[in-house]
């Protein structure tokens, strides 16, 4: 079996060192303006860096590509158009593109620089996938609308031509993610397809019939309402060897926006799930898929990449909000031969057992200790303190280590429970 890229979300500069630490072959990056996520937290990346993070990914022996997939209008051309060679210097491996018109800016400015589709084009056949051959495009985003067949049989079609699909992550209610919702319940103020996306999908909603005004009736009997949009989140780590056996080029997590906790425990298992099947095709990745119940989900589906269209149970209708199984507890920042500085997330307790993971390590240890920076010793670690702990076992990547809770919170709740076809 071919070896597929694992791409991961570079939602900022840490996040994009995270991701390739623990395992990313390639990030995808965006700025603000010509990207589908506008991102809020930690060092933003912007056309003032976007080649020094590039240049960072590189050296980190990663591949980097650029987002420019919005839907634009006449003005985001003139705007993408003026900061083109800002763009061309920062010498990104390949655009990411839905617009034609911005397809053609890319080839007139950087003709040698790779081209990949976005699944918003919505391309769901072969004819599709050579047409954009044709056009000059090295890579198709495969709608997540299609079956594993369906994109084997493109993949036998079109062999030259790289194929890349989603694996992970949070999914669109509507077609390739082609929604209005936002637009008309911001009234025009934050645009999904402009990056700002207030995910109605992911509201409370209840009915109202117009002649019984204030009179509300439950959807589903439920006295918060139902989530009747929400859908849950994307879950192939079970199904890996038929994705790789379709000859998917390029596995993609979604997630720019998600936690840095998330990029790192998502990336160390697809990386350590994707190195086992290609080396034991029948491997059980039910490990991996455990792991991925520690990171914030809404429950997983396998979407509709088993060919029986969308699963009944595929949608989210208790939660909005992503609950993970684990806790992230903290960031290690440093190492003085005997205390590590941390930043906290969440809290924990002098005494407490957690576990470490990093690149290439996962253990339980126990807090021995905990100081703050006067040197005071604490019983308990609150959340966003800057503290000094010692611990009976400790982490040899202390830099890009993380710590988190023990085990799988309450089990496997309700909306956590996996659609995934077996």
């Amino acid at each position: 079996m071919n070896k597929p890229e694992l791409l991961m979300p570079a939602g900022n500069i840490e996040k994009l060192k995270y991701a390739i630490k623990y395992g990313a072959d390639a990030v995808y990056l965006g700025v603000v303006d010509f990207s589908l996520r506008a991102m809020r937290k930690g060092e933003l990346i912007t056309l003032d860096n976007l080649k020094s993070a590039i240049d960072t990914a590189c050296s980190m022996g990663a591949k980097s590509y650029l987002t420019l997939n919005i839907f634009a209008f006449n003005n985001d051309i003139k705007a993408l158009e003026a900061c083109m060679d800002r763009i061309v210097d920062s010498n990104p491996d390949a655009l990411i593109i839905s617009d034609v018109g911005i397809m053609r800016l890319a080839q007139k400015y950087m003709p040698k620089t790779d081209i990949h589709v976005s699944t918003q084009a919505n391309i769901l056949n072969y004819e599709a996938v050579r047409f954009w051959q044709d056009m000059g495009a090295t890579r198709t985003i495969l709608a997540r609308e299609l079956p594993i067949k369906d994109v084997a049989e493109i993949k036998q079609k079109v062999p030259d031509m790289e194929l890349e699909c989603f694996i992970h992550g949070a999914q669109c209610v509507s077609f390739s993610g082609r929604c209005l919702l936002s637009d008309y319940m911001t009234n025009g103020e934050r645009k999904a397809n402009s990056g700002n996306c207030s995910q109605p999908c992911r509201w409370s909603y209840k009915l109202l019939e117009e002649t019984r005004p204030g009179q509300y009736q439950e959807i589903i009997q439920d006295d918060k309402g139902t989530h009747i949009l929400s859908t849950k989140d994307l879950c192939l780590v079970k199904h890996l060897k038929e994705m790789i056996e379709a000859g998917i080029d390029s596995f993609k997590v979604e997630g720019r926006t998600k936690s840095l906790y998330y990029v790192s425990a998502t990336a160390k298992a697809y990386r350590e799930a994707i190195d086992e099947i290609l080396k034991k095709p029948d491997a059980d990745m039910t490990p991996y898929f455990n792991e991925l119940l520690k990171v914030g989900n809404r429950g997983y589906t396998t979407g509709f990449y088993l060919g029986e269209g969308y699963p009944k149970d595929g949608y989210s209708y208790d939660i909005s909000k992503g609950l993970a199984g684990a806790d992230f507890l903290c960031e290690f920042w440093d190492f003085d031969g005997e205390y590590y500085k941390i930043k906290t997330k969440n809290k924990f307790n002098k005494n407490e057992d957690i576990e470490i993971i990093s690149p290439s390590e996962k253990f339980i240890t126990q807090v021995t200790e905990i100081k703050n920076m006067k040197g005071e010793e604490l019983e308990l670690a609150n959340t966003n303190d800057e503290l000094l702990v010692k611990l009976t076992n400790s982490p040899k990547e202390y830099r890009y280590a993380l710590a988190r809770t023990v085990g799988i919170k309450g089990g496997v709740n309700e909306a956590q429970k996996c659609s995934c076809g077996d």
